[in-house]
């Protein structure tokens, strides 16, 4: 059985902040290991083997990019609980010979 991963295209601009994301090895193990359910960053440390503080740096740069999804609260301590999920499935690039094609494919709900 084959499945057609259908993703919408990205927009010149942000092309190339998708293929430098992807192109970095703790962003592709941040996005893979959080496919399929919601972890903290200490979480994706662990499983990841990635130092926290390089954790963080690309949380934020997911986000920015609307890559990864962010839920959670504040304690009554004052205690930050937060939960990051992949906005996507996929990431599909096509250089076609003189332009490159970047689609995304969203990630379903779990």
């Amino acid at each position: 059985m084959q499945i057609q991963l259908v993703g919408r295209k990205i927009d010149d601009d942000r092309k190339d902040a998708i293929l430098e994301i992807i192109s970095d090895k703790y962003c592709r193990a941040i996005i893979e290991t959080t496919m399929n359910a919601p972890k903290s960053a200490i979480e994706i440390s662990a499983e990841c083997k990635i130092p926290i503080s390089t954790v963080y740096r690309r949380l934020q740069s997911l986000y920015d990019n609307r890559l990864l999804a962010i839920s959670g609260a504040i304690t009554t301590e004052g205690k930050k609980h937060f939960l990051y999920k992949s906005k996507i499935r996929a990431i599909i690039s096509k250089f076609n010979g003189t332009d490159i094609d970047v689609e995304i494919v969203p990630n379903v709900p779990c």
